[in-house]
């Protein structure tokens, strides 16, 4: 999936070329688009377009731009148009202090009003805030009653803000504005969100990325959105590209492509092959992906039917040439298969690859038998999760039958580790609970007390 969230294919500005611009982006590699509607009329247009498009989708609603101009029984004709096929959301809808084009009271009666639609629908919502934080904010609790899914569009606000948007169960929309010289806040939001949170947009014909500013944007030009994306987060363009369109997808409703939908055994991200061997494991984090029922980490679906065996595996591995490591990960904890990740990675040192195993650390807790010494000669580096400075917050955010006992185990078995020779790592999960101090006190056990590295992680960093 590689999808262009949001873009206004209906504008004037297209008339004479829109097919070469519809032609351009899927050439681009993109695999759906989603134009919106910003009044009846607009609406109306972008259903239109989809129609002649299997692969572009519309939205309908009455912008705030356009709120004054609504007339009466608006809700009830878009309420019809919603019906119609390949409508995906209502917006683009919300306030904008900024030009106040509308009364301020009218556009907080309408965005209210279409929040309640779209809750009606059970369609997500595309939303317009600017300079209106707060009051957006508000409307989106009282008239979401906590039961809301949407984006909002273009955002280009703070990451204190953005945090506030994903408690409320919403995704934020990347433009290109992050790739301009002076893009504020945007580029901390962009490395400190989880990737799968986000979804890209041109807004075109509006805000064209560097190095087309000036131009007339369109949806060709997500890609350098998302080659900036790519390198403030440490991805690959194809990780953005699949994990945003998947977000979409998932948002929107739109269908996956073929052979998507299955889960993976093995997948890639950036240069490295990982395995996915169990779904079990011994903790219930919670900041896992598992615990809102996704199973998808960078856009990769991982929820497996069965354990999968030893020569599945194998086969899944393909060709290994192209990987600079092969790590062991999922979203199991692999020392539950211990005989079986042994096996694997005997296989895999035979072909010469370096080989590193993510870990919940609690591999010898759950084995019954210090375990570090079984994996030297073949697992060439351990990644463990300390992920909290202290017995008590590990317990709270790693919650296991293990209780409190479980903190000291995953110290010794980092010891334990780093005893054997094993190139030896202590990471923890940056959740914005964790102030500086926290972080700090996390790498200093790491450092100083169990003399090994460490390495601060992101939400949806499993590499």
């Amino acid at each position: 999936m590689f999808v262009d969230s949001h873009c206004h294919l209906d504008h004037e500005r297209f008339d004479a070329d829109r097919d070469a611009v519809i032609e351009r982006a899927f050439a681009a590699g993109l695999t759906d688009l989603i134009t919106i509607g910003t009044d009846l009329e607009s609406s109306e247009n972008a259903i239109s377009i989809a129609a002649r498009h299997p692969h572009i989708h519309a939205t309908v609603g009455v912008h705030p731009h356009d709120a004054r101009a609504a007339p009466a029984g608006y809700l009830d004709r878009l309420r019809a148009l919603s019906q119609r096929d390949r409508v995906v959301a209502v917006g683009e809808i919300g306030l904008d202090y900024h030009y106040d084009r509308s009364p301020r009271d009218v556009q907080r009666r309408l965005f209210a009003e279409q929040i309640g639609l779209a809750r009606e629908l059970a369609l997500p919502i595309v939303i317009h805030m600017r300079e209106a934080e707060l009051d957006c904010l508000d409307l989106l609790r009282g008239e979401g009653q906590g039961d809301l899914r949407g984006v909002v569009h273009c955002f280009t606000s703070t990451l204190d803000f953005a945090h506030r948007c994903l408690d409320l169960g919403l995704s934020i929309s990347i433009p290109g504005v992050v790739t301009y010289q002076k893009p504020g806040e945007l580029i901390e939001v962009v490395r400190r969100l989880p990737l799968d949170s986000m979804l890209v947009e041109t807004d075109a014909p509006y805000l064209a990325p560097a190095p087309h500013r000036g131009q007339r944007n369109e949806p060709a030009f997500v890609a350098q959105t998302v080659e900036k994306i790519a390198a403030l987060t440490g991805n690959s363009v194809e990780d953005v590209r699949r994990t945003t369109g998947r977000a979409a997808a998932r948002l929107f409703g739109l269908a996956l492509p073929e052979g998507e939908q299955a889960a993976r055994i093995a997948y890639v991200i950036r240069d490295n092959l990982y395995l996915n061997i169990t779904n079990s494991c011994t903790l219930a984090c919670t900041f896992c992906v598992k615990r809102h029922d996704r199973y998808v980490v960078k856009g990769h679906p991982l929820k497996l039917d069965r354990p999968p065996t030893l020569e599945e595996i194998q086969a899944a591995c393909g060709d290994l040439a192209p990987y600079r490591e092969v790590v062991f990960v999922g979203l199991g904890e692999p020392t539950l298969r211990l005989d079986l990740l042994k096996q694997v990675a005997r296989w895999l040192k035979q072909r010469g690859k370096r080989v590193r195993l993510d870990t919940d650390g609690l591999g010898s807790l759950v084995n019954g038998r210090p375990v570090a010494g079984e994996l030297v000669g073949l697992i060439d580096a351990v990644s463990v999760s300390l992920n909290a400075p202290d017995a008590e917050t590990y317990a709270r955010i790693c919650p296991s039958r293990f209780g409190a006992a479980a903190y000291d185990a995953v110290k010794r078995f980092i010891a334990e580790v780093r005893d054997s020779g094993i190139e030896t790592t202590a990471t923890v999960v940056g959740l914005p609970e964790f102030d500086v101090a926290a972080i700090e006190r996390c790498r200093a056990i790491a450092e100083s007390e169990l003399k090994v590295r460490f390495r601060l992680r992101t939400y949806d960093n499993v590499g």
